[in-house]
């Protein structure tokens, strides 16, 4: 069984950075987008109306998806032999940071349905800044795992 998961690991590796890439693709450009639908759509309820057809499918048929793919590869790989040593700092540095990734994703989708709604009260500058929490968390995990420390 050992040397089943062992030969697994190349396919569970290269399928876990492809789903990451893509679920960093739209964490990085669903804020950009609500920045933009918030200095932008209240002038023009069409524009609006495009702005919540785009961030409804970038985050349910992309995001949503790269996200549970990149956990289940994420998890395979934790359970082949000799890949993760718990005992070391950083898995769970990485895990905490992953846990971040998620916590954010999860916030972006309640500011979805609350621009939906038409009841958001955070502004573009605060949209921007909020941009900058994937890179930072970005930057932890392939800190932790490239270095490991």
């Amino acid at each position: 069984m050992t040397d089943f998961l062992i030969s697994l690991y190349p396919w569970a590796k290269a399928f876990h950075i492809m789903s990451v890439i893509s679920w960093m693709a739209g964490l990085f450009y669903l804020p950009r987008l609500f920045v933009h639908h918030v200095e932008q759509a209240s002038e023009n309820p069409e524009m609006a109306k495009v702005f919540r057809m785009m961030e409804a499918k970038l985050q349910l048929m992309i995001m949503y998806p790269a996200m549970m793919a990149t956990w289940a590869f994420g998890l395979m790989l934790v359970f082949i032999p000799g890949i993760v040593d718990w005992s070391e700092a950083w898995p769970w540095v990485k895990a905490a940071a992953v846990l971040a990734m998620t916590w954010f994703h999860m916030w972006l989708g309640a500011r979805r349905h609350e621009l939906a709604d038409g009841r958001c009260t955070v502004t573009g500058r605060q949209f921007r800044l909020m941009n900058e929490v994937p890179t930072g968390l970005m930057a932890v995990i392939v800190l932790s795992v490239i270095l490991k420390f």
